[in-house]
């Protein structure tokens, strides 16, 4: 067991954002530490192997592509940042996605990687929205999320600029689905951050999936000389004198910080914080609200490559079987009435490259109290149960193919609940996208205590990276 008790940086979880900031610390000479409960890291979005297969969590896509000779936007400032070459990360971009509304989705958006493209698809289906989505979409480049920004709803401002309630959800529902907390509407700053990442800059995708990008980043962790503790979790913070005294550890073992940089979210880690000055008690109640959106995914595994069955295009669907959305925590354990598909053999790997088999992932929002404390043989009928009706949800929004050769073609599948992810992450109510309530800055009502991560406000892949490496740049380096 490492010995040393005391370390300038400790930093709880070692997701995507927990480790940007590691490395972003340690290359500038602090000593850091990363404290992981689990014996693997991405935290949401990380992967785990059944019957030898390794399958993702959360990666269906990395946003804010940039093609190789940019020299601007949130990927190359991350990939600056941690001084990582682009061509460590793979990134392969998709050939299309497409938002899909109706019952067997005829309202059709298609997007690319071009935002010229998607440009084109909405003035031809919306033409007398055109001049309004292009207001829109220049009001989106000049916003910048920030701890002064004041808080909008993101479907007020849309209304200012697009009258066609079918145009303003499909707008909405692949950014609601890719990042926001919060119920049928989003903050506008964060909208903006959401319209930039996937429609402005686009979808890729590493061959291997989110392995490579895992790997990259431990190893500059490693190099850069910070220290990781596996399977060694915060059982809580002790607080004395308005600041982070001390961590103390699930095994018992103490350990000190100068400054403590939790990425497990902000509800999770207020609820670690003890008063040590009377005796360890609560120091209050959460003052974050735990989230409510959360959602199920089953994943299917074929022989063949899912062109054989037709589906040889689309990498992303987004797909809603009405003209309005409802996001929001179902009534039902599973709403399979709207969604995301994601078709990994559908990124442009190259002439001479393909994903050795065919995977089919469907998303759909769930209800994690309709899950959580479940009888364990209830809860595994309730998910073979549910398996087949996210599938056949789904594939309204696919071109048909023959049941009998898909079901010939599967070898395998896995479905994981909120439940799943609240036990593997410690996301309370098993919310993908934390509270509703985002914090700029990072601050805790303890001063040497910061979040980073989805609480913080920085969204998907890149965010995730993106939020660590500001809450390390403003909490950290610049006090040095």
């Amino acid at each position: 067991m490492n010995s040393r008790a005391h370390y300038d940086v400790a930093i709880i979880g070692a997701g995507l954002s927990g480790l940007a900031a590691g490395i972003r610390a340690a290359h500038f000479g602090r000593r850091v530490c990363i404290f992981e409960r689990h014996n693997a890291p991405g935290g949401l979005n990380g992967f785990y192997s059944i019957g030898g297969r390794k399958f993702d969590v959360g990666l269906h896509a990395v946003t804010n592509f940039a093609r190789p000779g940019a020299r601007v936007g949130p990927l190359v400032r991350l990939l600056r940042q941690l001084r990582i070459d682009r061509e460590e990360f793979g990134l392969c971009e998709q050939r299309r996605s497409r938002i899909a509304f109706g019952p067997k989705g005829e309202e059709v958006l298609r997007l690319t990687n071009d935002f010229a493209f998607f440009e084109s698809e909405v003035a031809a289906r919306f033409p007398a929205q055109i001049d309004g989505f292009r207001r829109l979409a220049e009001l989106v480049r000049g916003t910048v999320y920030s701890e002064d920004s004041l808080p909008a709803s993101a479907r007020a401002v849309v209304r200012r600029h697009i009258a066609d309630p079918l145009l303003e959800d499909m707008l909405l529902c692949p950014l609601l689905m890719y990042g926001s907390a919060q119920e049928n509407d989003m903050d506008f700053g964060q909208f903006a951050l959401l319209f930039e990442a996937v429609l402005l800059e686009g979808f890729a995708r590493p061959f291997g999936g989110v392995r490579p990008i895992l790997r990259v980043l431990l190893e500059r962790y490693r190099t850069a000389g910070g220290e990781r503790r596996m399977k060694c979790g915060v059982g809580r913070i002790e607080a004395r004198g308005g600041r982070a005294a001390a961590l103390i550890l699930d095994s018992g073992e103490e350990i000190t910080a100068e400054t403590v940089l939790s990425s497990i979210g902000a509800p999770e880690t207020e609820s670690l914080i003890r008063d040590a000055e009377v005796g360890g008690a609560p120091v209050g109640i959460p003052r974050t609200p735990a989230g409510r959106i959360t959602f199920v995914e089953t994943v299917s595994i074929f022989n063949r490559q899912p062109a054989g069955f037709g589906w040889g295009e689309d990498a992303i669907v987004f797909f809603n079987d009405s003209r309005r959305l409802a996001y929001e925590q179902p009534e039902a354990q599973v709403d399979t009435r709207s969604g995301v598909i994601c078709i990994p053999n559908n990124f442009d790997y190259g002439p001479e490259r393909a994903l050795a088999e065919g995977v089919l992932r469907t998303t759909c929002l769930a209800s994690y109290d309709r899950w959580a404390g479940l009888p364990e043989e209830t809860y595994r009928a309730d998910k073979a149960r549910w398996f087949p009706e996210v599938q056949r949800s789904a594939r309204r929004f696919l071109p048909p193919a023959d049941e009998a050769a898909v079901a010939a073609a599967t070898v395998a599948t896995d479905m994981f609940t909120p439940r799943t992810v609240n036990r593997y992450t410690g996301r309370l109510a098993g919310a993908i996208y934390g509270s509703a309530v985002k914090n700029p800055r990072g601050t805790t009502r303890l001063a040497n205590l910061f979040i980073c991560g989805a609480d913080q406000g920085m969204l998907g892949i890149v965010g995730a990276m993106l939020s660590g490496i500001a809450m390390a740049n403003l909490h950290i380096l610049r006090k040095g």
